[in-house]
């Protein structure tokens, strides 16, 4: 996976995926809509650190940071990430009447 340092944003990097380029935090891998997710859940910073210990405040304030200037960015990359049936076509899954997720015959 190849890396872009953000100008302006020290500990956000731009990283090459399987799914696209994506906004990270630099030496963690963690997209940074997994920080906003929990932040537009209600969840304090603290509260962030306690879900995901790898991370510092610099890097959980740096990452909302991020977001509050690319918001419209970050929110497609949430609503993206939230589309089942956009994740069950890209990897040629099914999903039965019970909820349960494999390829055809596969179950």
């Amino acid at each position: 996976m190849s890396t872009m340092r953000v100008r302006s944003h020290p500990y956000v990097v731009q990283e090459r995926g399987a799914s696209g380029i994506r906004p990270v935090i630099r030496g963690t891998h963690t997209p940074v809509r997994i920080v906003v997710g929990y932040y537009k859940l209600g969840y304090s910073v603290d509260d962030i650190l306690n879900g995901l210990p790898h991370l510092t405040p610099a890097q959980v304030y740096d990452a909302l940071s991020y977001y509050h200037d690319h918001q419209q960015e970050i929110e497609q990359d949430l609503a993206a990430s939230q589309d089942i049936g956009a994740l069950l076509r890209k990897y040629d899954l099914t999903m039965d009447d019970q909820g349960r997720i494999g390829r055809d015959g596969q179950r």
